[in-house]
């Protein structure tokens, strides 16, 4: 098992400011490698999931670079709006498609990437790909993002159901991925993060191995946000999932 938590600065944002548990797992599933990448940053309130793609280990090296720029932009200042999110995203596109033009063997890497920033009672979120953001609010699971792929942005949404989804044939193929071209846009959003709020930020290594319902009960337990965690990701693995898996769970305590 491998966690990923980069390094903080002291007197952030958040610092003493904020109640916000948060904890990340992840796990290589049923691979020989670990492409997926995340950051849990309490002090800024700054929370990012990416799952690379691409051969010779490069979605690795795309997922950690995407996880790193969104870290230091956002770690500049203290404003969180969409507007900086969408800016973050940019740059880790471009840092994305810098690397992989300057190494033969990072040529089409990429790397789905979900954000979230929390500051008071404001939660600015945002994704490229389809790992997604699932919101936890007075007992009901909601999922913030839609998935960037061939499934979710083609066939109409109101007769696709999600086992539908789940066996699609096209389910892999993903519409929008950071650093697949330059003009790549993010889907952001805003809402209101109250306290007892949960927040999940995962790979399709778990959504695609556990059902939503079976997420809700977990994340929707009194335990708390370490045990949540490994629990999301030991049902995933018991599944079957042959996918990596990453979870981070923050709760406004």
């Amino acid at each position: 098992m491998q966690y990923t938590k980069y390094p903080v600065c002291d007197g952030g944002y958040n610092s003493g400011r904020m109640p916000i548990a948060a904890h990340g797992v992840t796990h290589s599933g049923r691979r020989r490698t670990n492409e997926d990448s995340m950051l849990v940053d309490e002090s800024f309130g700054v929370f990012v999931v990416a799952d690379g793609m691409g051969g010779h280990n490069a979605g690795e090296v795309a997922s950690a670079i995407a996880v790193r720029t969104l870290h230091e932009f956002v770690a500049q200042g203290t404003d969180a709006s969409e507007a900086m999110l969408t800016e973050g995203f940019s740059r880790a596109n471009d840092e994305v498609l810098a690397a992989a033009a300057t190494e033969p063997d990072y040529a089409g890497m990429g790397t789905t990437v979900v954000a979230a920033i929390v500051r008071d009672a404001k939660l600015v979120f945002g994704s490229v790909g389809d790992s997604r953001i699932y919101c936890w609010h007075r007992g009901v699971l909601t999922q913030l993002t839609r998935d960037d792929s061939w499934v979710s942005r083609v066939l109409p949404e109101e007769i696709v159901t999600a086992e539908d989804v789940q066996h699609h044939p096209m389910r892999h193929v993903l519409t929008k991925v950071v650093g697949l071209r330059e003009d790549m846009e993010p889907s952001v959003g805003t809402r209101h993060f109250a306290r007892g709020d949960v927040l999940v930020l995962c790979s399709d290594g778990l959504h695609g191995a556990v059902p939503d319902q079976r997420m809700a009960d977990t994340i929707g337990s009194a335990a708390g946000v370490k045990e949540i965690a490994q629990r999301l990701v030991d049902q995933a693995l018991n599944a079957g999932a042959t996918d990596n898996i990453t979870v981070v769970v923050v709760r406004l305590e």
